[in-house]
């Protein structure tokens, strides 16, 4: 099975601020806040939603096809997702603009204040999708993940012009979107991917009920933070999956995303829904012990030991054999 992944590619510049975001917070002056955190530490990492995804399902054994825009400081970037198993035919190249920037900084309780500079992301609207999955390159699926609003519904509408199923993320950018855009990137998509926050902004956004959701989309994927992730389709069936227990919170950046990774990459390989879900809270274990959404290592041995610790022995046997494709060992960190 291919996947594309449309969204953004970025460098994260990540920061740790050794206290709480809300022990600075002043009741009766949130209408005016001027607050400056000083950090302990500065990460600069390879980020972008659309790239993270992208780098998970390579290393988890797929070559998936990443669709974007970038600027010309791309080109250690792209060696760096090439030797992970990702294809960038589907990267454009702006001669004007730099590729994106994410800007965060987490307190000590996980809590994130972020900026997004969308530079070179906004070309993305540019980037014609029927004419990268012509002849021989079609793809089974195309997820279309957070990046310029324009783009994502210019993507979405091609799809279904296409025939080609996809998958819905519009998470970050939906606050971002109006109520006819929000619907028309949610309807008719196989997988929808949201996290609690974003659900209940969605509902807001497109003016549904959470079983109009339910009767537009195949199956609706909620990811819970520490609880692990719920899915729910129209025809009643409704899971939760717990996550792996125990693991030591070193940067939360990116860990949807790794989960994503996994979900998609268990489904491309003809798993259950219960099993896909599992993956992909396997390979989030691993992205949050890290600092950087590309520097964590899914290889079999991690996975099969997070499988087993969440959901034993029998859970982790039943998908084992889908990770025999999963070659990448110790990746460079830098």
């Amino acid at each position: 099975m291919r996947i594309a992944v449309s969204g953004s590619i970025a460098t994260d510049h990540l920061t740790v601020f050794p206290g709480r975001f809300t022990d600075q917070l002043i009741p009766g002056q949130l209408d005016h806040v001027s607050l400056s955190f000083l950090v302990d530490d500065l990460e600069v990492r390879r980020g972008g939603v659309a790239a993270n995804i992208a780098f998970g399902l390579g290393g988890l054994g797929l070559e998936p096809l990443l669709i974007g825009a970038v600027g010309t400081d791309f080109g250690p970037y792209e060696v760096w997702l090439k030797e992970h198993g990702v294809d960038t035919g589907g990267v454009l190249v702006s001669g004007e603009r730099q590729t994106a920037r994410f800007m965060c900084t987490t307190d000590q309780d996980a809590n994130q204040i972020a900026s997004f500079y969308a530079g070179a992301m906004a070309e993305a609207r540019d980037i014609d999708l029927t004419a990268l999955v012509g002849d021989g390159a079609r793809p089974d699926l195309v997820l279309i993940a957070p990046n310029d609003p324009e783009a994502m519904l210019r993507h979405t509408r091609q799809c279904r012009e296409t025939g080609i199923p996809f998958a819905a993320d519009p998470s970050q950018q939906l606050a971002r979107l109006d109520g006819p855009q929000a619907r028309d990137l949610v309807a008719g998509a196989r997988w929808l991917f949201t996290n609690e926050y974003e659900a209940a902004l969605l509902l807001e956004r497109t003016g549904w009920t959470h079983d109009d959701v339910l009767d537009r989309v195949g199956t609706w994927i909620t990811t819970l933070g520490g609880d692990g992730a719920r899915a729910e389709r129209a025809d009643g069936t409704s899971l939760r999956v717990p996550a792996v227990p125990d693991v030591p919170v070193t940067d939360p950046t990116g860990v949807g995303d790794a989960f994503r990774a996994g979900f998609l990459a268990a489904t491309a390989r003809g798993l259950a829904l219960t099993a896909a879900a599992r993956l992909g809270c396997a390979v989030a274990a691993e992205a949050i012990r890290t600092v950087g959404s590309q520097s964590y290592d899914a290889t079999p041995d991690r996975l099969l030991a997070n499988l087993t610790a969440a959901y034993g022995t029998d859970a982790a046997a039943a998908i084992a054999p889908h990770l025999a494709a999963v070659t990448r060992e110790g990746g460079d960190q830098s």
